[in-house]
């Protein structure tokens, strides 16, 4: 079972999707980065020159990729699971964690991301509170929707939300069906 991170930009997907992947000894990919390494351009520079269409295009070929993984922990892009076939094709390995945290919290926590802004481009065009309450607006039904697990990051650290997510998903009922179809595959 692959563990995905879902949530908006500086929610913790890719510090504490490292710190979780050190913890269970799984390996980590970070969509945003595979796509840099599949293109040779940052986010900005894909939306810049083709739009995001041109970005999102990228985004589903590299999650089809990851979604052929196992045991594999995945920070996905925040915007990733806005397209139904995304989710699809991730859900059939893995379970989803939504990363939460209220608008000022990412607002902060993004004016401290030196490298963010010159690697994300805006989504809206407005300031960064006003656009994070924007866009959030929208996506909140989706990582609601998606999401089998939801961990607020709020005043925490990524290796308290590495250990949060793993005691989650360890006592997680789906877990143990999982475990049972594992055992009973292996005996046969």
């Amino acid at each position: 079972m692959n563990i995905i991170l879902i949530g908006y930009r500086a929610s913790g997907k890719t510090s504490a999707g490292r710190e979780l992947a050190k913890l269970l000894g799984r390996p980590f990919f970070d969509t945003d980065r595979m796509i840099f390494a599949k293109t040779g351009r940052t986010v900005r520079e894909i939306v810049q020159s083709g739009g995001w269409q041109a970005f999102r295009e990228v985004e589903k070929t590299v999650i089809a990729e990851l979604s052929g993984l196992d045991e594999a922990v995945i920070a996905a892009g925040g915007g990733a699971v806005i397209d139904p076939d995304n989710v699809s094709m991730l859900r059939e390995g893995g379970r989803f964690v939504w990363l939460q945290a209220d608008a000022r919290i990412l607002a902060l926590r993004m004016s401290k991301d030196r490298n963010g802004a010159v690697q994300r481009p805006s989504l809206t065009g407005a300031g960064t509170l006003a656009e994070i309450e924007k866009v959030l607006a929208k996506r909140l039904p989706v990582y609601r929707d998606v999401a089998d697990v939801i961990v607020d990051t709020a005043g925490k650290g990524p290796a308290e939300i590495a250990t949060e997510i793993a005691g989650r998903l360890e006592d997680d009922p789906m877990n143990e069906e999982r475990k049972r179809k594992r055992r009973r595959s292996h005996v046969r």
